[in-house]
């Protein structure tokens, strides 16, 4: 089942570009979490998204909130992405797909014939007591971090 409003947000432990373990628990009670999945570092459209994420992070700061994205990729991959276009979100690596399989954002892509698992590009607004406000699955990468920061308004 997909997760929905008002639903408990699935807690987790995923290492981030510079392998420190980012505790999605550590935020309760100060922070909401803007939790972005999506398919693979330095592509054009994950770029796109963190590059626009980056660009209002001081405004989500503004409203405690923090900008966090989620990909297959390996620590060091998210270091060269961040590095590279100098990103300020917070970027997780979940080689296993553990916290994937937990937010449901996993499908089977077929590519040249070939079926593989790939990454349903998902953003979920969670609230400072853990509960998902707005969980959108399937999302377009351009303009989505506006319309994103526009469902924080009334947090």
């Amino acid at each position: 089942m997909i997760l929905q409003a008002g639903m408990e947000a699935p807690q987790f432990i995923l290492p981030d570009a510079d392998m420190e373990d980012f505790h999605s628990s550590a935020y309760l009670g100060k922070k909401n979490i803007v939790l972005y999945f999506y398919p693979k570092d330095d592509t054009p459209g994950c770029t796109m998204e963190a590059n626009e994420f980056t660009k209002l992070d001081d405004e989500f700061a503004q409203r405690d909130t923090i900008i966090v994205g989620v990909s297959r990729d390996e620590c060091l991959s998210h270091a060269d992405f961040r590095d590279k276009y100098g990103l300020s979100v917070i970027l997780l690596s979940d080689v296993e797909s553990k916290v994937c399989k937990k937010y449901r954002v996993l499908y089977d892509k077929e590519v040249d014939g070939h079926v593989h698992i790939s990454i349903k590009r998902s953003t979920f607004v969670i609230d400072k007591q853990g509960k998902v406000r707005h969980a959108l699955y399937g999302v377009h990468a351009h303009g989505h971090a506006q319309e994103v920061f526009n469902l924080t308004k009334e947090m």
